[in-house]
């Protein structure tokens, strides 16, 4: 049952593409032994080995789990189309990368979903690892089936297919599941399944679906939702891990066989942020702020290189500029490594935190690629209304002191169907590129310089101030990016010197419908993975008439449709699907500031000023975490390249 199914799947290899991908072995990845541990975890990231293995997420439970004596964690990941044909015709299972060892034989299958669009992926593993994608079909035997990741704040959606789903951070919380597993299986595993589900549910922080019924109302909105045994909470709250010096996890970061996305080591500066975006679910969900410490920072990163030769250092977090220490950190790190010519990135900088010293101290050693931005919106009216406090003022200033030394490339972002959002509102972000190449071009001397305007489709999210705003249709999005395209391209003095790259309306509705979807979803999820859905994430896998015609199929029924969970707008009283849910965010809070969007008015960084009681602080008996220290990195020696 448990055996390495390797020679099996070697057969098939020389036959698909990249092969490698599936061979693990990979420099730091973990094989422990089967027999001496009592608690075993598959940990997957629903999507392609190239984009699951830099996961930071699963690299660091992966790690956390392995740490602990008796237990082990081993990885999974989606297999590709020609890869999974085979093994359905050779009747290979759904195989762990470290040891090749069925899905199956795992007391926990952990699914880690940063994105709606990995759902058919976990269909698939689960059918090709022989588990019934209905939880309800499962018996003791089977691992239990366990969801994470952002897009676990509102599971509903998978409710049939997952066992529970852990809200926030992982790291204590598998610790905390894995000790009710092994005390259950010591004890011969009493009152089977449900059982170990009634433990985990009891302790308040693990929501098992199963255990909750769903009531509507005759106009298809819920009516409540209500435990359905005694025992078991109202309310799943979320974990926060609160010292993250107290977890400097991954200590030893996976090094890929094949080419991945991230080439590089990553370590996460700090978690949260208070900048308040509405749009911005990341940084609702991960209140409050808590940094790493300077030190600590530098003593993952010297680790981190050691253990995996990298030259490149992404220094992770939501708004990375916004650590407060983050000038001595960077140029402590850029001193300590001059000698290896060791880049540091941040991977995104907001345009009032970005200042001149701080990116030549991120390029001193490494290339100097281009600068990211993100305005979000195009019009200063419409980052009022999402509460993105940057003028255009302040860009221009950003971006002239870009060119002026010596960057030559800048990306912006920016989303379009926000709410309250006009044709007008869109194109003004052809102004702003254009002024951008204005001023560009006026502070170097030289024409030849880049502006790419990126451009997203609005998704309205679960626990954000937009959890209640219609989303704008596919082909209203198509048309208002068009206008902005025509009118980049009618330019002839910018256009030329300005990238548009946007994608089309349509994979945002299908991520709308999962993002704020309710139980009745699974049956869509269900049908498209039945009619060979895979990949949602990738545009040549994705098809919109696919999930349009699935939901066309299996909606009716409950009397509602695609526009009902996308284009709509929700009330106050709605029972929204993952209300039950509580991510520390207090609704009326969240209500008021969705007002306040409407208003067009502003709301502060509530890091730097009075409190504005979202919620979160007094229910994590927390205050918010502010630096500085005061500590410089240590040590100050400059490191050489024989690692003295």
């Amino acid at each position: 049952m448990s055996a390495s199914v390797f020679p099996q799947l070697e057969a098939l290899l020389p036959h698909v593409q990249k092969p490698i991908q599936y061979v693990g072995g990979e420099l730091n990845s973990t094989v422990k032994p089967w027999e001496e541990c009592d608690v075993r975890w598959a940990l997957m990231y629903p999507d392609a080995y190239e984009v699951g293995l830099p996961n930071q997420g699963v690299m660091i439970l992966y790690e956390v789990l392995n740490e602990r004596e008796g237990v082990l964690a081993e990885r999974t990941y989606s297999v590709w189309p020609d890869l999974e044909e085979l093994m359905r015709e050779h009747r290979v299972p759904q195989f762990t990368v470290d040891s090749h060892r069925p899905v199956k034989a795992f007391d926990v299958f952990g699914l880690s979903f940063s994105t709606e669009l990995g759902y058919t992926n976990m269909l698939t593993a689960l059918d090709l690892a022989g588990i019934p994608l209905s939880a309800a079909d499962r018996t003791i035997d089977d691992p239990i089936v366990l969801a994470g990741g952002h897009a676990a704040f509102n599971p509903e959606p998978i409710a049939e297919f997952i066992d529970c789903a852990v809200i926030g951070d992982g790291e204590q919380a598998v610790l905390e599941i894995t000790d009710i597993i092994r005390a259950w299986k010591a004890e011969g595993r009493p009152g089977g399944r449900e059982e170990l589900l009634f433990r985990l549910a009891r302790t308040g922080g693990v929501y098992v679906p199963g255990f909750y019924d769903v009531e509507y109302l005759p106009d298809g909105r819920i009516g409540r939702v209500v435990p359905n045994r005694s025992g078991v909470p109202w309310r799943v709250s979320k974990h926060t891990v609160m010292d993250l010096d107290e977890w400097p996890y991954p200590k030893q970061p996976l090094v890929p066989l094949a080419e991945t996305v991230h080439e590089r080591m990553s370590v996460e500066i700090f978690r949260g942020c208070t900048r308040g975006c509405r749009f911005c679910q990341a940084g609702m969900i991960t209140r409050p702020v808590r940094e790493r410490s300077i030190t600590g920072i530098g003593e993952m990163v010297d680790r981190g290189l050691r253990a995996t030769g990298f030259e490149e250092v992404g220094l992770l977090s939501l708004s990375s500029a916004d650590h407060s220490e983050i000038g001595d950190i960077a140029k402590g790190l850029a001193d300590r490594y001059e000698a290896d010519k060791i880049g540091l990135s941040l991977p995104s900088t907001r345009v009032d935190a970005f200042n001149v010293d701080l990116a030549n101290e991120l390029t001193r050693n490494g290339r100097r690629s281009g600068l990211t931005f993100a305005p979000e919106g195009g019009s200063e009216r419409m980052r009022k209304v999402i509460n993105k406090m940057v003028s255009e003022e302040d860009l221009i200033r950003t971006v002239a002191t870009a060119y002026g030394n010596g960057w030559r490339q800048v990306k912006l972002y920016f989303m379009c169907g926000l709410p309250t959002e006009t044709d007008d509102d869109v194109l003004q972000i052809a102004d702003m590129a254009m002024n951008v190449i204005a001023k560009g071009r006026e502070v170097s001397k030289s024409n030849d310089i880049r502006c790419t305007v990126s451009i997203g489709g609005f998704v309205p999210k679960p626990h954000t101030p937009f959890q209640w705003a219609p989303q704008l249709s596919a082909e209203e999005t198509d048309a208002r990016l068009e206008k902005l395209r025509d009118k980049i391209r009618g330019d002839k003095k910018y256009g030329r010197s300005i990238g548009f790259r946007y994608h089309d309306g349509k994979p945002g509705i299908v991520e709308g419908l999962l993002s704020r979807g309710d139980r009745r979803i699974g049956a869509v999820i269900r049908a498209v993975y039945e009619d060979g859905g895979r990949f949602d994430g990738w545009r040549e896998h994705f098809s919109y008439d696919r999930w349009m015609d699935c939901a066309a199929k299996t909606l009716p029924e409950s009397g509602v449709d695609v526009d009902w969970y996308t284009t709509r707008e929700r009330t106050y009283e709605e029972v929204l699907p993952w209300d039950h849910l509580d991510s520390g965010l207090d609704k009326d809070w969240l209500w008021e500031d969705w007002q306040d969007a409407l208003d067009e008015t502003e709301v502060e960084d509530c890091r730097w000023t009075p409190c504005f009681d979202c919620g979160v602080c007094p229910q994590m008996q927390t205050s918010i975490q502010i630096g500085p220290t005061g500590k410089k990195l240590l040590p100050l020696s400059v490191v050489n390249s024989s690692g003295q």
